[in-house]
């Protein structure tokens, strides 16, 4: 049976693919609209390809960010695209496949951050205390038997936490006390505009 919707994630730069409705994503502290092309910057074509998109989310936006800041912001980029503004959001608790427990518990126990992902800094300060070990891979990382091996040895009477895309790698690997953080992305303002844009498109398609 074929799909009613298909959704591709970091597909905006292949331009091959033709899709209908186009979604483009640019961090608050790495705005594309301030970046170059490779090998001066990070961006894989012009800044001018933004105008592709149907609309634009600004993600990890400070969840105080100002309406005279996103104004300026908007401006700055100055294309006539709606632009929405998001932060990210931590559970209240992490979780494993046998048990929760109150991220307020945790903070002051010994444990071990692992973190795959890219920008993991705001994921870390948010569950750290001093002295905990901070173990850091790249993103979209798939572990090897010596990483497994080093989780492990300091691992020991520790807690791991971890986030919830590197929890599905890890699981299989016998980490005792393993457990991982859900995030998720919250607009600060227009969800429901948000929402609305994507339901019209698929209604009408």
């Amino acid at each position: 049976e074929k799909p009613d919707v298909i959704l591709l994630d970091d597909a905006f730069q292949h331009r091959k693919v033709k899709a209908g409705f186009y979604i483009l994503l640019s961090a608050y502290d790495d705005l594309f609209c301030d970046d170059f092309m490779l090998p001066t910057g990070n961006l894989r074509e012009s800044r001018s390809g933004a105008k592709r998109a149907n609309f634009i989310i600004i993600t990890k936006c400070p969840k105080n960010l100002s309406i005279e800041e996103q104004d300026r912001i908007k401006a700055r980029i100055n294309y006539k695209i709606p632009i929405f503004f998001s932060f990210i959001d931590y559970d209240t608790k992490v979780y494993n496949k046998n048990e929760e427990i109150n991220v307020s518990e945790i903070i002051e126990k010994d444990k071990v951050i692992i973190a795959g992902i890219a920008k993991p800094e705001p994921f870390i300060d948010f569950i750290k205390k001093e002295n905990d070990v901070i173990m850091i891979y790249p993103d979209h990382h798939h572990f090897v038997n010596n990483e497994i091996s080093s989780i492990k040895e300091n691992s020991f009477g520790k807690i791991i936490i971890t986030t919830e895309k590197d929890y599905v790698r890890l699981n299989s690997q016998n980490l005792n006390n393993l457990y991982y953080l859900p995030i998720k992305s919250t607009f600060l303002i227009n969800d429901q505009t948000f929402n609305g844009l994507i339901n019209d498109y698929i209604i009408k398609f």
